[in-house]
């Protein structure tokens, strides 16, 4: 015969006194505040347009008191102050030249007109108009400096720009230049290098002419002229200075011409003996 095995339940435990167990499971969730969950505002945008209308405003104030004040600022020129070296042309002849612009008041004055018409003066090489509260305007003036005479009919001022003044005869003293119109400050640097080259030798520059073809011609206070040619004007001068230092400076009073368009000398070009008079025989004898 089998054995037969039965199974014994276990002692079963008591369920615990209080709360029910859950079935399945589960879980506690915490309740938000009310102010986390409303959406925020949006202060970008509020910040965009608020600053532009504030502007606008504090414009348009600032705009309106400007209008209310004007009547109050604006005055009428009371002085014009006329500054710089003036040798070439007076204070009376500028104050002249600008009294038309002196009727219109403080704000109103046209600043730019003014130096406009001081600038067209032949004298004037520049001028600086401004305004001085409450009442003022203050000029300053830079005079033209002349350096040669350009031509027959114009003046050369240190920057190789032409002017025109109406008393030219006054400055017959100054060296003249000549060339095309559109080489005047070429013309200009040439004559400062040179001039300044034949300084040591005690000669000065009284014609500096540049031809159509090219050429440079240049007479000195001595009475000799110089043929330069087209190019190289530096190395010729100096060449032209080593051989007068050497050979040529007792016979300057007999020099006429020196051309110096040549690779490596020159050729001058005595004056011709005086014939003597009768006077001189006499004596002679």
């Amino acid at each position: 015969m089998g054995a037969i095995l039965r199974h014994q339940p276990g002692p079963t435990r008591a369920p615990l006194r209080g709360k029910p167990v859950p079935r399945g499971a589960s879980r506690l969730v915490a309740k938000e505040p009310i102010s986390l969950r409303l959406p925020k505002p949006n202060f970008g945008l509020l910040k965009r347009i608020t600053w532009p209308l504030l502007l606008l405003v504090l414009g348009f104030a600032a705009y309106e008191l400007a209008q209310r004040l004007l009547p109050y600022a604006d005055r009428p020129i009371a002085k014009i102050s006329v500054e710089g070296d003036l040798s070439y042309i007076s204070q009376q002849a500028v104050q002249q030249r600008i009294a038309p612009f002196v009727t219109a008041s403080f704000f109103s004055v046209d600043l730019l007109g003014m130096r406009r018409e001081l600038e067209s003066m032949p004298w004037i090489a520049s001028a600086e108009v401004r305004r001085v509260w409450p009442d003022q305007v203050l000029v300053r003036l830079e005079e033209q400096l002349p350096i040669a005479r350009w031509g027959d009919e114009a003046l050369l001022n240190n920057q190789g720009q032409a002017f025109a003044p109406k008393e030219l005869a006054h400055y017959e003293q100054l060296p003249q230049l000549y060339g095309p119109t559109r080489a005047q400050q070429r013309v200009m640097q040439q004559y400062q290098v040179l001039s300044q080259m034949l300084r040591p030798l005690g000669f000065s520059i009284t014609r500096l002419e540049l031809r159509e073809r090219g050429s440079w011609f240049l007479s000195t206070g001595q009475g000799i002229e110089l043929l330069l040619g087209r190019d190289h004007l530096v190395e010729k001068m100096r060449r032209f200075i080593a051989i007068y230092d050497k050979a040529l400076k007792e016979q300057n009073a007999n020099i006429a011409r020196i051309d110096l368009r040549y690779a490596n000398g020159l050729a001058v070009a005595w004056r011709e003996p005086v014939a003597p008079t009768a006077a001189d025989t006499a004596v002679v004898q």
